[in-house]
């Protein structure tokens, strides 16, 4: 078969996979909360179900779980229209997502489909969103650096192909507009991005502001705002996660961001605290960090293409030890902490090098680079140790060479560290930057 004719018959190809040629039914017996409860029919976990008032179609609905002879379910869109009798027909299959170069550019919602009005292009493959982690020994190992753009990230905690980095902050301190800046100035084939549980509001504004005309360009946004049912908000991480995999194994390199994680923990909670689970870690389900590392781990590299990615992590009270903050940063191979203090000092992006750190930095990186910011972070750290005493007027130059390094130093890397919201950077221009800073207080003979 030609590829013409099988771009003809593919709309045809995926009427015949979405019908159901035996029809398995059961009836709705109860709504409670976000669960729907039914007598049959005979399903799985993560099927899909069609829920049909005298034929016609009322909604969506997953399996997520047994009660007794009861199957329970979550609808996937609202509650709405949804009363005891009406029939629950069996799928069979999981909810997927259809897959295609054509998507680059386009906004979908959480379940995959178009959200900016224009009709859903013609896709090459429909993938289920559920899917495992690559084997760990097809992984390649990480040795190429990603440019970002961003220089504080490139020169302080360089990132590489196939990296998974979290960025941790408090609300307000600016990991939306990072995030932008980001996707528009890495050097990286396509974005796929997920809003999970954002605000509505803000949506269009990270399209058209932080993002930009050029950078939705080789982008795919997935959207599931607040006021979407939990169901919907996971499922849109795992659609973005699905996305990311068809373009890396189209050999891409692609950058995989999620804003945020915590709120997609929030909703897997409230699905587990529907289906009965217990609550453990401050009010934490256990499936919640049973899911983590699941949708973690897609990212990375294969044999094909790689997939870099960044999760925001979204702490309670700026406490970067609450609990999926803490599971998070152990599944992932670095982080970044943006900082309220920096922030109030109108320091963006807010980013504190101290607390920061890339695990596969020395893989991706020279032996000079990492001299340099070894050095630079020594200083920095001396700065910090004697900040007080040097506001107040207290220290005295010349009572420690290291610090009398550090204060001259301070303002050189204030402005490195610092970047205008369009500021693009290469990496090589960032670490001859670091080079020439420290120079000021070592220089070569």
């Amino acid at each position: 078969m030609s590829m013409d004719t099988a771009g003809y018959l593919q709309p045809f190809l995926n009427l015949v996979d979405d019908s159901i040629p035996i029809r398995v039914v059961g009836k709705v017996s109860e709504v409670i909360g976000l669960l729907i409860e039914s007598v049959g029919p005979t399903a799985s976990i993560g099927d899909v179900c069609l829920l049909e008032r005298s034929g016609m179609p009322v909604g969506r609905a997953e399996v997520v779980g047994f009660r007794k002879n009861r199957t329970l379910l979550m609808p996937l869109g609202t509650l709405e229209g949804i009363h005891p009798g009406i029939d629950v027909v069996s799928t069979k299959k999981p909810l997927t997502v259809g897959a295609s170069k054509h998507l680059l550019g386009r906004v979908l919602d959480g379940l995959g489909q178009p959200l900016d009005g224009k009709e859903m292009p013609v896709c090459e493959t429909a993938r289920p969103v559920m899917a495992n982690t690559p084997n760990p020994l097809m992984r390649r190992r990480i040795s190429e650096r990603f440019e970002t753009g961003v220089r504080a990230i490139d020169g302080f905690a360089s990132v590489g192909k196939g990296q998974r980095m979290g960025i941790f902050s408090g609300s307000g301190v600016g990991k939306s507009v990072l995030m932008g800046m980001m996707a528009r100035n890495c050097v990286a084939d396509v974005n796929v991005i997920a809003l999970v549980g954002e605000r509505g509001r803000e949506v269009r504004e990270f399209i058209e502001r932080d993002l930009g005309e050029e950078g939705l360009k080789k982008s795919v946004v997935i959207v599931a705002t607040s006021d979407q049912p939990a169901l919907i908000r996971l499922k849109g991480s795992l659609v973005a996660a699905t996305i990311a995999e068809y373009f890396r194994d189209c050999g891409k390199d692609v950058f995989f961001l999620i804003d945020s994680i915590t709120r997609l923990a929030i909703a897997q909670r409230e699905i587990g605290l529907a289906v009965g689970e217990p609550p453990a870690t401050k009010g934490y389900t256990p499936s919640v960090f049973a899911l983590m590392p699941k949708l973690l781990e897609r990212a990375g590299t294969s044999e094909s293409g790689t997939i870099t990615g960044m999760f925001t992590v979204l702490v309670e009270s700026d406490d970067m030890d609450e609990p999926v903050a803490d599971a998070a940063r152990s599944i992932l191979d670095g982080h970044i902490v943006l900082s309220r203090q920096l922030a109030h000092r109108n320091h963006y992006p807010a980013i504190d090098i101290l607390q920061s750190i890339s695990r596969c930095m020395p893989d991706v990186i020279s032996a000079e680079h990492a001299a340099t910011i070894a050095r630079l972070k020594d200083y920095m750290a001396a700065y910090a140790e004697n900040e007080d005493l040097i506001q107040i007027g207290a220290y005295v130059n010349g009572t420690n060479e290291r610090v009398d390094k550090a204060i001259a130093l301070h303002r050189p890397l204030e402005t490195f560290l610092r970047q205008e919201r369009t500021g693009n950077y290469s990496f090589d221009q960032s670490a001859e930057n670091l080079q020439q800073i420290l120079a000021l207080a070592e220089p070569k003979t």
